[in-house]
């Protein structure tokens, strides 16, 4: 179904059209915002040019033409966005320079006046038709097909990440997220019919899904298109407006991300805040009605006492120290091949990257060596000039993750690299054996190519390991015994886990990816995307027709045995 415009359209016609027969049992059934819906709707009343749409929960949306009459802009016209492709297309070749605006904003007062537009546009309705959702998304998607080269050169300008790498961890993703929610988004906003207890008949129940509003998605560095365009999407399916503030750490992306955005989007709808130190401490300021964060500790903790002064919603998907368990059933060259790929995705800048490696003490030796073999296939015996192996974000980056290899203790020892290059900020994946707790490796999330290797003999142990750094986003357990997989899953608190594997949980978009405590609040992806962006709004219609008048004074013995024997 090609998408279509939610703005009513101006026409000159004075007469209508005959009414086409439409049985009523096939308007029940017709979703009030499904494309059957509308046809029916459309074939059943004649063309009226200024008329107002319904949403499905009831709200007004607020036509193309009255809202440009206020002086805003409105969602293009078909015919003016084939003309903005056109023109799009024709300005590829443009240097990025050109295509990123001067700073427009110069104080928090700024940016919070274009927030106050945001939200005035969303108070028109104009996003709650579920078709005026779906063309957003669509719109999206094409621009992504059409500009992939320029996303994947992004990420290798900041990131040093390989066309394929670039596409499997983010891009990817984002055509998956997108291509879920929009064969799926119907089902998720349309209205749930619940019981009613017996004590309120006659009634019923109804839940609305509702947006929250002006929605602020705070993104981070380490995979900048990913962590931007997921939680936007999942915005946009919900029916919110975005203000998207990406990590100026990761300038090529962010030029990207930009760029997108005035491309693609109308002010009113989407925004995308430049990076700055300014911009940073304006953001803490701004009202908004949903703010979504992905980053440190930290940070999320400042994100959260800001919010406080407006009760704000907040999501925070922060990190920590995830745990890989290796058992001594374990399937060595599994294990091996498997955390060799997934702790070098991004150079090991992952948020669910394997931190740091509790193996049993009787296959820690073996387990060390199968790793190195399988690094060795991957990338080559020379792996700093190795095309496809990431390097580090930055100078400030690749200097701490140094140090946490250099200053290890008396009895920790290099296994396996150690290198690295300045001029390419490249780390070599590095092997450390013999790590204790004291260690600096063990003191904050690495976050970088680093695998410190812990000894354990009895269970017991793993647990108090894990409970020194409190709730971790992933847990990664290798075994072939499901009692102790199924021990280490209840025993252990943590966000996510994949068991025989590394990092893939998250791609799953039947459930929602997310930490607690110390690695964050909330989830998204999926469904679970939707609903971190959706008010539920619970709703009880009681029918006029009776009254039954056992909760009125006075209240007899009657009444009193009619209230047991409903509330029991």
């Amino acid at each position: 179904m090609a998408p279509e415009n939610t703005s009513a359209t101006p026409t000159t016609e004075s007469k209508t059209e005959p009414k086409q027969r439409v049985s009523v049992s096939d308007e029940r059934k017709a979703h009030p915002s499904s494309a059957n819906a509308r046809r029916m709707s459309n074939a059943s009343k004649p063309k009226v040019s200024n008329q107002r749409q319904t949403t499905h929960d009831g709200r007004t949306a607020q036509t193309e033409t009255e809202y440009c009459q206020k002086g805003k802009s409105a969602p293009k016209k078909r015919s003016e966005r084939n003309e903005s492709n056109r023109t799009s297309m024709a300005s590829t070749n443009i240097p990025k320079a050109n295509l990123i605006p001067k700073c427009e904003y110069q104080s928090a007062e700024d940016v919070q006046a274009a927030v106050d537009e945001m939200r005035e546009f969303f108070q028109t309705g104009t996003t709650m038709p579920l078709h005026y959702r779906r063309s957003i998304l669509v719109k999206l998607r094409s621009y992504l097909k059409k500009h992939e080269e320029e996303a994947l050169q992004a990420l290798t300008d900041d990131l040093g990440k390989s066309s394929f790498e670039g596409y499997a961890t983010e891009l990817g993703i984002v055509y998956d997220e997108i291509r879920f929610c929009l064969s799926k988004m119907y089902g998720w906003a349309k209205p749930k019919r619940v019981p009613t207890p017996l004590a309120h008949f006659p009634s019923s129940s109804k839940i609305y899904a509702s947006p929250y509003g002006v929605a602020a998605v705070l993104s981070p560095w380490n995979y900048p298109l990913q962590l931007a365009l997921v939680p936007m999407v999942d915005a946009l399916t919900a029916g919110n407006c975005v203000v998207l503030k990406p990590s100026r750490t990761s300038p090529s992306t962010s030029a990207f991300l930009q760029k997108l955005c005035q491309e693609v989007f109308d002010d009113c709808l989407v925004r995308c805040l430049p990076g700055s130190g300014k911009m940073n401490d304006w953001i803490l300021d701004v009202h908004f009605d949903k703010i979504f964060f992905t980053g440190s500790p930290a940070i999320g903790k400042q994100i959260m006492h800001a919010a406080a002064d407006n009760l704000t919603d907040v999501t925070l998907e922060l990190g920590g120290k995830s745990p890989c368990i290796i058992a001594s059933d374990a399937n060595l060259k599994r294990a091996a091949q498997r955390v060799a790929w997934g702790k070098c995705i991004n150079s090991g800048q992952t948020c669910v990257a394997p931190d740091y490696f509790l193996v049993h003490e009787s296959v820690a030796d073996a387990f060390a060596d199968e790793l190195a073999t399988y690094l060795l296939q991957y990338y080559g015996k020379r792996i700093l000039q190795c095309d496809y192996y990431p390097h580090i974000i930055n100078e400030h980056h690749f200097d701490r993750v140094c140090s946490l290899i250099d200053n290890h203790g008396p009895k920790t020892r290099i296994a396996f690299g150690g290198g690295r290059d300045r001029s390419s900020l490249r780390i070599e994946p590095t092997i450390l054996t013999g790590v204790t707790l004291d260690d600096p490796v063990m003191k904050e999330e690495i976050f970088g190519p680093v695998i410190p290797i812990i000894t354990w003999n009895e269970l017991d142990e793993v647990f108090s390991y894990v409970r020194n750094f409190g709730h971790p986003l992933a847990c990664y357990i290798f075994s072939e015994s499901k009692v102790m997989q199924e021990q280490i899953i209840q025993a252990i608190p943590f966000g996510g886990a994949t068991i025989n594997d590394v990092v893939i949980h998250l791609a799953n978009n039947h459930m929602g990816f997310g930490g607690f405590g110390d690695s964050g609040m909330g989830s998204y992806h999926g469904k679970q995307g939707f609903d971190c962006f959706t008010h539920y709004k619970s709703t009880l219609k009681k029918s006029t027709k009776i009254e039954i008048p056992v909760r009125v004074p006075p209240f007899t013995k009657t009444k009193s045995i009619i209230l047991k024997l409903m509330m029991r």
